[in-house]
């Protein structure tokens, strides 16, 4: 019996006039309530300026040539542009591409395959992974207090001068938190600020009927795992856990390429897939039994409509940029 399995990676965000903040983030009203319980990491502005530095901090490597920033840069929405595959140490080539980050509060588990159930834990797999940093957590640690800068940034954060791997993955955590996605297109029309062109109006109604039950709004996701028809490719013998998440659909335009491998480099090939090469199997999404039915006009409707989903406003808000006051100071 074949397998097959993995699901499309395209991010989406949402808002509104009206905002629920909690000290270092906001995020639109008619978002769900979070997932991640800020009771057991409270959110301050020095613990987001730590984890921004580590994000963007190389230090985190073996050999101090890749951060997290390497693979999820932030001018593509935190993902790994035109690579179809992650870049590691060494000049290394992992197995998936590196998803975009964003809206992460709302998320169960992480990674493409859900095998992260916790934000906080994320990181560790990178960081020790040997086709990605390959560093143990001991030697990150070691670095960070033979450092000029971070034991301060800690102690700021922290009110004490102790770094271990809790407060390190935590200030990692709360910077990731404000990676909140919600100024597209589409999101001024929910405020009213907005129309839909007559294009787009329609393939948002097409995009309701054929995408809506994986891809669900406000956040584009129902964050469950689905086989969706993909070949798998020998190349990689990656089985993943017979599905990959449904996650958010968000600034397509600068996310490219796309599923789990990167196998796509444009919506149009995606589409195709859709319509026409979802490969049965028995774990196959019961959504894809049947394939999509799409005229070309009807194709070119839902991809007017999901690229007012680009969020322009996020992928270059200076918040979340690369820190020059930190990182660039030289070390005495």
């Amino acid at each position: 019996m074949k397998l097959k399995h993995y699901s499309i990676l395209i991010c989406g965000s949402l808002s509104m006039a009206l905002y629920v903040s909690s000290i270092d983030f906001k995020y639109p009203k008619y978002f769900p309530s979070i997932e991640y319980n800020t009771a057991n990491n409270t959110p301050s502005a020095e613990k987001v300026k730590l984890g921004r530095a580590l994000f963007y901090d190389p230090i985190l490597s073996k050999d101090k040539t890749i951060s997290c920033a390497s693979c999820h840069s932030p001018y593509n929405a935190f993902a790994h542009t035109d690579h179809d595959l992650s870049h590691g140490i060494n000049d290394q080539i992992g197995t998936r591409n590196a998803p975009a980050l964003f809206n992460l509060a709302w998320q169960k588990s992480f990674m493409w395959d859900g095998a992260i159930n916790h934000l906080d834990m994320q990181a560790l797999f990178p960081i020790t992974h040997p086709k990605e940093m390959g560093e143990t957590i001991e030697k990150v640690l070691d670095k960070l207090r033979n450092s000029n800068i971070y034991p301060k940034l800690f102690l700021n954060a922290f009110k004490d001068s102790i770094i271990e791997t809790e407060k390190l993955l935590k200030a990692l955590s709360l910077f990731q938190l404000t990676l909140i996605s919600s100024n597209s297109k589409y999101d001024k029309v929910q405020k009213g600020l907005e129309q839909f062109s007559v294009q787009e109006k329609k393939g948002h109604a097409l995009f309701l009927k054929n995408c809506n039950s994986c891809h669900t709004e406000p956040l584009f996701s129902n964050y469950n795992f689905a086989n969706n028809g993909l070949p798998m490719d020998s190349t990689l013998n990656d089985y993943g856990r017979w599905g990959i998440t449904h996650q958010s659909k968000d600034s397509l335009l600068f996310t490219s390429p796309y599923m789990h491998d990167g196998r796509f480099k444009t919506l149009n090939q995606v589409l195709n897939h859709y319509i026409k090469g979802i490969e049965k199997s028995e774990t196959l999404s019961k959504d894809l039994k049947s394939n999509i039915l799409l005229t070309s006009n009807e194709r070119a409707d839902i991809i007017a409509f999901l690229l007012t989903l680009n969020d322009k406003d996020f992928i270059f808000d200076h918040k979340h940029q690369f820190p020059r006051d930190l990182l660039l100071k030289p070390e005495d």
